[in-house]
């Protein structure tokens, strides 16, 4: 049975509302060769009670830099930065694998203020 298919331990409404997860635009995307994996840095802006924050992400396989810039993503934003090599994450962007194991990016169906926060 794969990981993905066993449903995760139940957790608790406060659980659940301890994982700050916001919507934030991509405003800035390039090649990350230092990685071990094929990522991307990013530069998502979330608002101005947030503000622009980095992080990786291996999305190499469907995305390429220019095609990420205006594209709105979910993050979870209240985790602690990261060291990723030479490079500080400071939120984890979310994404879900398709039929090959490769990361698809979580978007919403329309446009919301960034910052909007998921609940």
């Amino acid at each position: 049975m794969s990981e993905t298919s066993v449903i995760a331990d139940t957790i608790t409404w406060g659980d659940f509302e301890k994982v700050d997860i916001r919507a934030g635009t991509i405003i800035e995307a390039q090649p990350f060769p230092e990685a071990r994996k094929p990522a991307f840095k990013l530069k998502i802006d979330f608002g101005a009670d947030i503000g622009v924050k980095k992080t990786s992400a291996q999305i190499t396989k469907h995305y390429q830099p220019e095609d990420l810039v205006g594209k709105q993503v979910m993050a979870v934003v209240n985790f602690p930065p990261r060291q990723i090599g030479p490079f500080m994450s400071e939120v984890l962007t979310l994404g879900m694998p398709d039929e090959a194991g490769d990361v698809v990016l979580v978007t919403t169906d329309k446009t919301i203020p960034n910052g909007g926060r998921l609940f």
